[in-house]
């Protein structure tokens, strides 16, 4: 994971799988993403043992720094943040080496085929009418068919970079130019849907399965309902389409390896299928009043029997 020093421990879904794995009895060992390597045949860590403690400023401790070898840990949580990277690329394929020998969660293979923008286009009558391009005549085309749009880097996350077009909007082909000065990837663009003013639904499903859903209402004069910029949660239930949506995805994900997974839905659409490093357990467990970190460890456990 990322480093564990800064995290809300009352938000974090790294900290809150790691305080279950620890309750039930497991031992931690943690390293951050830039200290994966392989050597000679080995896939390696640098990391120390963690213990961790729902403290505020006094939420872990860790032993002294030592190499392991990761073939010989049961279990590795794949929790590095995007960037969807070439960095994170690579971390999938020295990982794909140990697994499933040693279980990685989620399955590298299939998160690094597929990023969370691009895996809802398997399901295109889930979704919002949606282009991928980095050609300006086609982005402009797509707004004149549909009007307002959302615009956003197509392996962004926590809702960096997302704009709001409308069909008028002047700003387009400037947008375009900053984003094509950044990287020479895709842009994603989306029919804006009006009820996101309502709140973006995110879903959480355990081994395929629904267990919950917590609702994100963006703040006052933002379209993004992000909790990193300022969403608010709040509880939800999950509707007849909600269920819909996820039985037909769920198979997928349940055979790819894709063990915690956060789906993103507006109105009856689907937006988002997360799979590298989904959140939203804290807050679920807060509202429903469930243990989902247990729900995600009895997968993972009977998966290693």
């Amino acid at each position: 994971m990322d480093p564990i020093g800064a995290i809300d421990i009352n938000g974090d879904s790294s900290f809150r799988l790691a305080e279950e794995a620890q309750a039930r009895g497991h031992t931690l060992f943690y390293y951050t993403p830039d200290q994966l390597s392989y050597q000679e045949g080995h896939v390696m860590a640098r990391g120390q043992d963690l213990i961790v403690r729902r403290e505020v400023g006094n939420h872990f401790d860790v032993g002294d720094m030592r190499e392991q070898d990761l073939a010989d840990i049961d279990v590795i949580w794949l929790r590095q943040d995007p960037p969807f990277d070439m960095g994170y690329i690579t971390t999938t394929h020295i990982l794909d080496r140990i697994h499933p020998n040693t279980l990685v969660v989620n399955n590298p293979f299939w998160v690094r085929n597929y990023p969370e923008k691009l895996l809802v286009l398997d399901f295109p009558d889930l979704t919002p009418p949606t282009a991928v391009a980095r050609d300006l005549a086609t982005l402009k085309a797509f707004r004149a068919r549909h009007g307002d749009v959302i615009l956003k880097p197509l392996y962004g996350n926590g809702g960096a970079g997302v704009f709001k077009l409308t069909r008028t909007d002047s700003n387009l082909a400037s947008l375009h130019e900053m984003f094509m000065g950044l990287n020479r990837e895709p842009l994603i663009m989306q029919k804006f849907l009006p009820d996101v003013s309502a709140g973006d639904k995110r879903i959480i499903l355990v081994n395929g399965d629904a267990v919950g859903a917590i609702n994100r209402v963006p703040a006052k004069g933002e379209t993004r309902s992000n909790m990193h910029v300022g969403g608010r949660p709040e509880p939800i239930g999950l509707t007849k389409r909600d269920r819909e949506i996820c039985a037909r995805i769920g198979p997928l994900l349940r055979e790819k390896g894709q063990i915690f997974v956060g789906i993103d839905v507006i109105g009856d659409y689907l937006t988002e299928i997360n799979v590298t490093s989904p959140t939203g357990i804290q807050e679920l467990e807060r509202f429903d009043n469930v243990n989902i970190a247990a729900k995600i460890w009895e997968a993972i456990e009977a998966k290693r029997q």
